[in-house]
């Protein structure tokens, strides 16, 4: 194991990476991995020490969050609860305070899981995500970031420096919900994140996004395309739902849930996120 204190240090042993080393943030999942011998690294980088990567900091425009910025960090963040409030509502359901202080931002984006719970939200929020490395640096858009299953765009020599998120209209309205075995504390069955703005009564600006529903986190364009410019309605939001779940979703049977629940779970909980968003009365 090798243990950068610097991000100099950390992109220096990194440029001699291969494909099968492993970057160690947090540890929450890597260290499961580890325990169910599904990874076996030629070598680990633990990047715990390099302080440069935790922060979070506003900037023209948004808000940038360093990758080593923890689910702990976000919460207590005024920062981040003014500038990312889902992000920060997402962190506190992402399990007990043990893994609140260690999981990370780059971390939840790097391990590209298709259960991920602040996945979802940093879909719906428009982040991009900043890759560094000897070479240079480029940012990238978090749902291009994501290729597949526990697939991204980051090469061997790349760090995950930041995210940036971009200011929210003001007049938008934010939702996010989680489905698991126990709240908080079990990988979720289905997440969903949603954002829109009601301007005269007609739906804009329509983004949502879930997870546990696909081979990675995924937009929910059909249902993004079925509301986006229409006055809502409880039939048209039963019918947008349930098309999204069926052509947007590609669940498949696991030992936490089969396809069908996750397709029904993700049709109900959408409907009830869009219902409460758009204030339409009987909402659950």
């Amino acid at each position: 194991m090798q243990r950068p204190r610097t991000l100099e240090q950390a992109l220096e042993v990194l440029a001699r990476a291969t494909s099968s080393a492993r970057l160690l943030a947090g540890g929450t999942d890597l260290m499961v991995e580890f325990e169910t011998g599904r990874t076996h690294p030629d070598v680990v980088f633990d990047l715990w020490g390099v302080k440069e990567l935790r922060y979070v900091r506003a900037e023209n425009g948004g808000l940038r969050l360093g990758s080593l910025s923890t689910c702990r960090d976000l919460l207590d963040s005024a920062l981040a609860r003014e500038g990312a409030d889902l992000l920060v509502l997402a962190a506190d359901e992402v399990g007990a305070e043990q893994i609140k202080n260690r999981a990370t931002l780059g971390g939840n984006l790097g391990t590209a899981s298709p259960a991920s719970d602040l996945g979802p939200v940093l879909s719906v929020l428009r982040a991009r995500v900043r890759l560094v490395s000897l070479r240079g640096e480029r940012e990238v858009s978090v749902d291009d970031f994501w290729t597949g299953y526990r697939a991204t765009q980051r090469a061997n020599d790349e760090l995950i420096e930041s995210v940036f998120i971009p200011t929210c209209p003001r007049d938008e309205r934010r939702g996010f919900r989680k489905v698991g075995t126990r709240r908080a504390q079990s990988i979720s069955k289905v997440v969903v994140a949603m954002a829109l703005r009601v301007d005269g009564g007609v739906l804009q600006g329509v983004r949502s996004a879930a997870g546990s529903v696909a081979e990675r986190i995924v937009r929910l364009s059909t249902l993004e395309r079925a509301l986006d410019g229409q006055r809502p309605s409880r039939a048209l939001v039963s019918d947008a739902t349930r098309d999204s779940a069926r052509v947007d979703a590609r669940p498949i049977d696991d030992v936490r849930s089969t396809a069908r629940y996750r397709r029904a779970t993700l049709q109900r909980v959408a409907e009830g996120l869009i219902l409460d968003l758009a204030g339409i009365e009987g909402a659950h």
